[in-house]
């Protein structure tokens, strides 16, 4: 069977029954999908001007003091329910597009002939209308002139949302609801994982000492106050009844801006002085009451994260806190200085002594002293702190691992090996070990 002309396919589709009362419903459908499609156009353009304005566009039109103001301050600070109600508002602007221009078809044309074309007719005009003068023209312009739309379209658009209040609630309630579940069920990186990460980054994507500051950054928030801490043995105080001029030879002593106050032993503490409120006195006699200058000391358990206790000195800027364990004693003492150092490494100032805390023999051997943290260990040496997990116990320090590892006290030039690590043991006194050579074997684990 012969297929009829193309010309004549086209001139079936036109409704021969057309009539005046068409042509008024033509135009006035017309008109109404221009509308539909001003009204889409606007509520695009509208979130795209209000979410690009920047923080000074955003005070300027705050500090206007009208009603286009208060508009703008109301939806911005709400941006969820300013999504809803545009999602909301042009759902059923583009809903009556398609429907008007369903009705407008039906009226000109006669798709019951050929129903597969006219849907796809529909579907593509009705696309393209909505794409691009309802989506893509209007989100570049306002886009361009983001505070001018915002000052045309804030009051309408807050009365749309009062128009539409009961649905954007509800529609604000399920997305939160949707938001928790996929909050709960989102991968969460353990910090193995961003520290493996980190690792295998090449040395052309990020320097050395860039990686050495992040995997601290990685591991800020696990660090407790009793891994970074100046041990008790380190500590220099000034006792509660010392006369003024021996106070002062102390704190020449010690080069310290902070120190204790204790009375009889460290686990009184009674304050902090502050070296900085000595200047005025100076010149006192021996009986000057300087204890009338102690500060209280701020007290932290040693299992505090050492990021929470960073943001304590910021917010009661403080610099130092006395470090007590479970039964209130003096375990150590943490500055504000300590809590930087775990990140960028050890800083010197211009008062700080030049003082060897370690020597490198080469890449695998190095001379600790017995009393160096066994996290600052692993960093000069470059390996992971998590080696010495197993038998480190409740041990800080390099001496104090050795010794749950020996079970007694080492003598000198002893060896103790664990794993691929060796631990010979250069100086001891009849109380603690002193100095220790540490050799290691690299292996994949310990090399970064």
């Amino acid at each position: 069977m012969d297929e009829p002309p193309v010309g004549n396919i086209f001139l079936d589709l036109f409704n021969p029954a057309l009539g005046s009362s068409d042509t008024i419903s033509i135009i006035f459908s017309l008109l109404g999908i221009a509308l539909l499609i001003f009204l889409s156009a606007c509520y695009s353009g509208s979130e795209n001007a209000l979410f690009s304005l920047t923080k000074a566009q955003l005070e300027e039109l705050v500090e206007e003091t009208n009603a286009t103001s208060t508009a703008v301050d109301f939806l911005l600070r709400y941006p969820k329910r300013l999504l809803a109600t545009i999602l909301i508002a042009n759902t059923f602007v583009n809903i009556a597009v398609v429907l008007v221009t369903t009705f407008l078809f039906g009226t000109i044309f006669n798709f019951h002939i050929y129903p597969l074309f006219g849907f796809l007719f529909e579907v593509i005009f009705v696309t393209f209308l909505i794409v691009l003068f309802g989506e893509v023209i209007p989100k570049v312009y306002s886009f361009q002139h983001n505070v001018k739309i915002t000052k045309l379209l804030a009051i309408p658009l807050f009365y749309t949302y009062k128009l539409f209040q009961p649905l954007v609630y509800v529609l604000e309630r399920s997305t939160s609801i949707i938001d928790k579940r996929i909050t709960k069920k989102g991968h969460i990186f353990s910090v193995d994982e961003l520290t493996h990460a980190i690792e295998i980054t090449s040395e052309k994507d990020a320097p050395k000492q860039e990686k050495n500051i992040l995997k601290s950054v990685v591991n800020f928030g696990n660090t407790n106050v009793k891994q970074i801490m100046r041990q008790r043995p380190d500590l220099v105080g000034v006792e509660i009844s010392s006369e003024f001029s021996q106070l002062m030879l102390q704190i020449i002593d010690s080069g310290y801006s902070r120190v204790p106050v204790y009375e009889d032993n460290m686990d009184q503490i009674k304050g902090v002085l502050f070296t900085k409120d000595l200047l005025p006195h100076l010149n006192e006699q021996s009986n000057f009451k300087w204890q009338e200058l102690i500060r209280p000391a701020y007290f932290v358990p040693e299992s505090k994260k050492i990021d929470d206790l960073l943001k304590e000195f910021q917010t009661k800027r403080m610099h130092l806190a006395i470090v007590v364990d479970e039964f209130g004693g003096t375990s150590g003492l943490v500055s504000m200085e300590d809590i930087v150092e775990e990140i960028f490494g050890e800083i010197q100032d211009e008062f700080d002594e030049d003082e060897h805390v370690y020597t490198k023999i080469n890449d695998h051997t190095f001379v600790f002293e017995g009393k160096m943290l066994i996290n600052d260990m692993c960093k000069f040496m470059e390996v992971p702190v998590d080696d010495f997990e197993d038998i480190r116990n409740d041990a800080e320090t390099l001496g104090g691992m050795l010794l749950e590892l020996n079970a007694h006290l080492p003598k000198m030039g002893q060896i103790i090996v664990f794993q691929n690590y060796s631990f010979k043991v250069e100086s001891v006194d009849a109380r603690k070990i002193k100095r220790v050579k540490v050799s290691f074997e690299p292996n994949n684990d310990s090399q970064n």
